[in-house]
């Protein structure tokens, strides 16, 4: 493939795709490329000024790429970190890496930081290019490892947080996943019983000529409404749950106020703020580990515990140390932090080691939500048995009651 080179780099500025193109050189042999422009017409005009007459140019389409995840910004962090502590030049990582990704999109985003950093970017520039990608926090910490020459150690530290946050997400993902695809199943079951078997038995029933018991016509006056509206009914479903949780994606308020709920949900809500006790006292530790001043890591700190109610008493945070409160007080008038957090900040602001005590807090908290994924694992099947068999049982028992009577009668 031809190797062609980038525009300048003041064109970086502008949204850049990749654009596959296919031209003749000056002899007329075919040659093929890729290159990162702002447009097809980019790609045209640095062609041309090479010799190449150009043949189609081509958008290369998001979707073919693939996507890529936090796991694989954690795979790569710890494989650069590696190779950068072995020995290996920083461009010749990048190349190592982008080969090995069995993710072509992972293998396109390496290749164009590679590209910046080769035209003279600092790695950190480079990544805070795709904030989409590396947060603030991430491309603070490699901006701190750029400027004290220990990129290698920041790079592991970085990537172990990133492993903690990830595994903690895990824990939370699988607590929520059974009860809510238990419900689901739940509800399709129940339509479905409602839609077509219930309709069966009013047929059966309608040649009783006797008063059905209220149990049963109950359930079937509801299944008269799934017959007819069933479309209205799982369209509002539907859309309300859409509806939902587009608000809650891009509302501050929403998230906010469902913030400050999930905290306060009975079972769930502990375990929710402990993850993001553990989440909050893990990235602190690890910005303050890396030498960033205090104010510039609660920065990042805020939105790392992936609540607002944690955001907004950060910021409260931030601003009382940029006073000149000490960090344990700050973080005491917000009310949201346990007082074992409280006591092991002090102690490490007293002692100088704060960041090895967030660190066994942020260890401790991940235990605790360990535990507390077990025990509602173990609390909720029976719980969601109970529940099932008193719907389904019910319905059945509601439409085998005129069955039960008739035969007590016979």
């Amino acid at each position: 493939m031809a190797a062609v080179a980038a525009p300048r780099k003041g064109a970086q500025d502008v949204q850049q795709s990749n654009f596959y193109w296919e031209g003749k050189d000056r002899a007329g042999r075919l040659l093929k490329g890729e290159m990162r422009a702002s447009g097809d017409a980019v790609v045209t005009a640095t062609l041309r000024r090479q010799g190449i007459q150009v043949v189609r140019v081509r958008k290369q389409s998001r979707r073919s790429l693939g996507k890529v995840t936090e796991k694989d910004i954690a795979l790569f962090t710890r494989q650069l970190a590696t190779m950068l502590r072995a020995g290996v030049p920083l461009l010749h990582a990048f190349d190592i890496v982008a080969k090995g990704s069995a993710n072509a999109a992972v293998s396109r985003l390496l290749n164009d930081v590679r590209t910046d950093v080769e035209t003279g970017s600092s790695l950190q520039a480079a990544f805070a290019k795709r904030p989409q990608y590396f947060d603030t926090l991430y491309c603070n910490l490699v901006g701190a490892g750029e400027a004290a020459g220990i990129l290698d150690t920041l790079l592991d530290r970085l990537a172990t947080y990133k492993e903690k946050l990830l595994a903690l997400k895990g824990k939370i993902r699988s607590a929520l996943f059974y009860p809510v695809a238990v419900i689901a199943v739940a509800i399709i079951i129940t339509a479905v019983i409602m839609i077509f078997v219930v309709p069966q038995f009013k047929d059966l029933f309608s040649s009783f000529g006797a008063e059905l018991p209220l149990p049963t016509r109950v359930v079937m006056a509801i299944s008269d409404i799934f017959v007819r509206y069933w479309w209205m009914i799982f369209g509002v479903l539907i859309g309300g749950i859409w509806g939902f949780l587009t608000a809650w994606k891009r509302s501050p308020q929403m998230q906010m106020v469902m913030d400050r709920a999930m905290l306060k949900v009975p079972v769930f809500g502990p375990l929710m703020h402990k993850a993001a006790t553990a989440r909050w006292s893990r990235t602190l530790s690890t910005m303050f580990a890396a030498g960033v001043p205090m104010v510039d890591a609660l920065d990042s700190v805020a939105g790392a515990a992936g609540n607002h109610v944690f955001y907004q008493a950060t910021k409260r945070i931030q601003a009382d140390v940029n006073t000149g409160t000490a960090l344990t007080l700050a973080m005491q008038s917000t009310g949201i932090f346990p007082n074992m957090l409280l006591q092991m900040a002090a102690i490490g602001e007293e002692s100088g080691s704060l960041d090895a005590m967030l660190t066994k807090v942020a260890d401790f908290y991940e235990a605790e939500v360990d535990d507390a994924v077990s025990a509602i694992s173990s609390l909720i099947e029976p719980a969601i048995m109970v529940i099932l068999g008193t719907l389904i049982g019910g319905l059945v028992v509601a439409m085998y009651m005129p069955i039960f009577k008739m035969g007590s009668v016979v």
